[in-house]
């Protein structure tokens, strides 16, 4: 027997969207370690370490701050947590469950849903984890003194956005290309370690060599997220409207190639990827 369907109101969708994805965002998080604690003290201690290891190689070879007259620690963190920020959402984004995925049997859920989860997930982990990092500096080395602590915070969330973004460019061509797409995904990482410019900053580059960091978005993120953070270091070679640009056409594309290859979706696909 025919009976008319119940339609929600968009409130009433809103709502349930917003909780399917707060649910995937903490299976997310429970993805990387079976204990949220232990998860978010991995990050950490990675996150330390990472600082440490930059530390050490300035200290030894001697370059400092590289024209920044501040706090060597925040200068060194600034690059280290916008760049862990970047590169963990995109690994994340890419890694999130495509449309032959199990879970995309349970209506509602959708790609979309699941791309959403992976993102807040790391964005979680992530700014807990600097948070938490900033707080022990703060309270067991020196006092910690940012400039605009509001422009800084911004430049953090544009980098995860940035990485969301681009993440999805690789989501939707990870279907077609799997092991091609996780290389890309890799080599782009392996780069940034160096062309994100967490270790020097614009101003201190030669005419000749700025070329070759001018083109990535995430190096013009970090140089204005310092330029934030501390009061004498004002960017001249970098902007925030080149970043915010790529970031939105990488999400448009992002987004027109999800949803073709969400309508093209086979269930070989699961033995490929």
């Amino acid at each position: 027997m025919l009976s008319n369907r119940n339609h929600d109101s968009w409130i009433a969708a809103a709502f349930t969207v917003a909780e399917l994805t707060y649910h995937s965002a903490v299976r997310s998080v429970r993805n990387a370690h079976g204990n949220a604690i232990i998860g978010l003290l991995l990050n950490i201690l990675q996150t330390v370490l990472l600082v440490a290891v930059f530390y050490a190689m300035f200290l030894f070879s001697g370059f400092g701050g590289q024209g920044i007259r501040g706090d060597f620690l925040l200068y060194l963190m600034t690059g280290v947590f916008l760049f862990m920020g970047h590169v963990k959402v995109l690994g994340a984004v890419v890694a999130s469950e495509g449309p032959t995925s199990q879970m995309m049997k349970h209506a509602p859920m959708n790609t979309i849903i699941a791309i959403g989860a992976a993102a807040l997930g790391e964005l979680y982990i992530q700014l807990l984890s600097m948070i938490v990092v900033l707080f022990l500096y703060h309270a067991a080395w020196q006092p910690l003194v940012i400039h605009d602590a509001l422009g800084a915070i911004l430049m953090f969330l544009l980098a995860w956005f940035s990485g969301v973004a681009l993440g999805m460019v690789f989501l939707a061509a990870k279907p077609w290309a799997p092991k091609t797409v996780a290389m890309l995904v890799q080599i782009y990482s392996r780069v940034n370690m160096f062309a994100s410019g967490k270790m020097f900053v614009a101003n201190s580059l030669p005419g000749i060599v700025l070329p070759y960091f001018d083109w990535n978005p995430l190096f013009h993120i970090i140089d204005q997220a310092r330029g934030f953070s501390f009061l004498n270091y004002n960017p001249h070679y970098t902007n925030v409207v080149y970043p915010v640009a790529i970031t939105f056409l990488c999400l448009l594309i992002g987004l027109m190639a999800e949803f073709y290859t969400r309508r093209r979706a086979s269930l070989s696909w699961g033995a490929k990827v």
